[in-house]
Formats: C-alpha cells, structure tokens, sequence
C-alpha cells in the first residue's frame, strides 16, 4: 500500500466511508469533498496504483461499476447526466486508481477541469449513499 493510500484504508476498514457498492473486485464510496452531492469514487479493492497498471481482468469490473452507478444517479439523485473522470498521476490526489463519477444537471455552473469542491453537513452523506445504494438494487 502507497503512502496516503485513503482507498486502502477505506478498502481494508481502517477509514470510514459511506460505500454504495461493494464486490470482490471494486468498491464505491462517497467523495468526502464530492463535486456536487452523491460525487462517487470508484476503485479497485486490489491496490492499484494508475489505470496504466490495471490489470485487463479488472478492467470490466471497474467501468461496469462506474456504468451502473453513473445509471443509478438519475434514478436516485435527479441527476440528468454525469461526468466520469480518472486522473492518471498528474491531479492524482491519492495513489490508488479511482474513477470519479459524478451527478450532473444542466446548469449545474461546472466549467472545464475547474473543480469546485462542496461539504456534506451532518447526516446528509449518509442520506446520499443511502438514495444510491436503494437504486442500485
């Protein structure tokens, strides 16, 4: 595990998060400073550090995680569209592959890579993952 490795942390129980999805091979939890609300981080549970190091058979478990909960944002959250982002070492905040999928809605005021960061207040979070995780079945 890499220094600062939040995603391993969160992965091996040491950290808390609000997971909205959990399988042998990926994990989905919310972004703690989301973008806008219901902001999910999708990782490997495998510690991997870049998508260049990815191996080809997480590669379907990983972007069809990313698929449903970018399906489940409507449905949950009202979000109209999403935006789906990895950074790949550079603005790669913490040493773990992660893909963040994010609710979008027409006039949201997201601009380019400008990404402003937002908080969750009191039991919100937990009411977010909650609407994601009903959605997802």
């Amino acid at each position: 595990m890499a220094e600062a490795d939040i995603a391993c942390a969160i992965i091996q129980g040491r950290l808390t998060a609000e997971v909205v999805l959990r399988t042998d091979q990926v994990i989905a939890f919310l972004d703690h400073r989301p973008v806008f609300k219901g902001h999910v981080l999708v990782c490997p549970v495998q510690h991997v550090d870049t998508l260049l190091d990815l191996p080809d058979d997480l590669v379907l478990p990983l972007i069809g995680t990313c698929r449903r909960i970018a399906a489940a944002m409507g449905p949950a959250l009202g979000a109209q569209g999403t935006f789906v982002a990895i950074n790949n070492v550079v603005s790669q905040s913490v040493p773990h592959l992660h893909v963040h999928v994010v609710p979008r809605s027409k006039g949201d005021g997201l601009r380019g890579f400008f990404w402003p960061r937002t908080r969750y207040v009191a039991d919100e979070q937990a009411a977010y993952a909650t609407l994601l995780r009903e959605a997802l079945g």
